[in-house]
């Protein structure tokens, strides 16, 4: 049983060996313990750290490409590299390290294919109150997409079997996260949820500028994802809603015509026949985008058998070698 831990980095030269130094050596059920950085564009001495420090894998980019991008290249080259499980984890030291085995133990007994850390939110005095609660609201949303329960849905401490890798994809630029999550919900992967400890923060978060930033990306990634793994239950909604609010005017129309008073109302008659149009149009988009995603299913089973031959085929070829 292989585990790579892969650490996403973007100048993470102060911090890296702090994080770097606290990962486990040793887990129980665990045969070989390998370690992975991402370089995502760094300026600084990240790599040099990495290297000195005797990480086994290092994957880099020339220019900065995301989080998002980061993680989907870490997932591929860990896969390449014969993992049988794979965690993910900070740069900054958020997370403790020790905490890396109650990720895998669930892996480990087959009672989970992925395993989320769940911080203590309300206790992390580096976090604002209107963080707080965004990120409350955030992991809600996030559960009512997927039907899961996920407490913590923001958090990137997290740990995958090499089936639940193999089926990741990730669309947005932004963060990896909440789509993951909410695709894992959608395919029924298994996934439960574990108290972590965080450590006290040694700098700010680059995720985001501000509040408003935070807000506004997760919204759209939230969003977005519903688009591509509800799309009937998301245009649906709309069209209905729409209908609804046109058939509801024409109502209003027709009883004042029969009380005699449709005189100079033919404005709302016309407003009717809109909303009731518009309602229509989106409930055919939500047909459309149902048999989208119902290819996008299929596309997406193929590419995990293709996934799959060629990783496993990489990885016959290095253990012969």
């Amino acid at each position: 049983m292989k585990l790579i831990i892969q650490v996403p980095c973007y100048n993470e030269a102060e911090t890296l060996e702090i994080a770097l130094n606290a990962l486990p050596k040793h887990i129980d059920g665990i045969d070989e313990i390998e370690y992975l950085i991402i370089n995502d564009g760094s300026q600084d001495a990240t790599v040099e750290v990495a290297k000195k420090w005797g990480v086994n894998y290092v994957v880099n980019f020339r220019r900065n490409k995301g989080l998002a991008k980061g993680f989907m290249a870490g997932i591929d080259a860990c896969l390449r590299n014969g993992a049988d499980i794979i965690v993910n984890t900070d740069a900054d030291n958020q997370y403790c390290g020790d905490d890396i085995e109650k990720l895998v133990r669930p892996i480990l007994e087959e009672k989970a294919d992925i395993v989320i850390g769940e911080r203590p939110i309300d206790n992390t005095a580096h976090f604002s109150p209107l963080k707080k609660k965004l990120q409350h609201l955030g992991s809600w949303t996030v559960r009512v997409a997927s039907k899961s329960d996920i407490p913590d849905a923001p958090s990137g401490f997290r740990a995958y079997s090499r089936e639940a890798a193999l089926r990741l994809n990730v669309t947005n630029e932004y963060t990896y996260t909440l789509e993951t999550i909410i695709q894992a919900g959608r395919q029924k992967i298994a996934m439960q949820s574990v108290p972590i400890r965080t450590n006290p923060e040694l700098r700010k978060s680059r995720l985001f500028s501000s509040m408003f930033g935070y807000v506004k990306r997760s919204t759209i990634t939230i969003i977005r994802a519903f688009m591509l793994y509800k799309p009937l239950m998301f245009f649906g909604t709309i069209g209905i809603l729409l209908f609804l609010v046109g058939f509801g005017i024409g109502i209003r129309f027709l009883v004042l015509l029969a009380t005699g008073h449709g005189v100079g109302h033919v404005q709302s008659l016309i407003l009717a026949s809109t909303f009731i149009l518009m309602g229509v149009q989106t409930f055919i988009i939500a047909l459309l985008a149902d048999v989208i995603a119902s290819s996008r299913k299929l596309i997406e089973d193929v590419q995990y058998h293709v996934r799959k031959l060629d990783y496993d085929k990489e990885c016959e070829e290095k253990n012969n070698k």
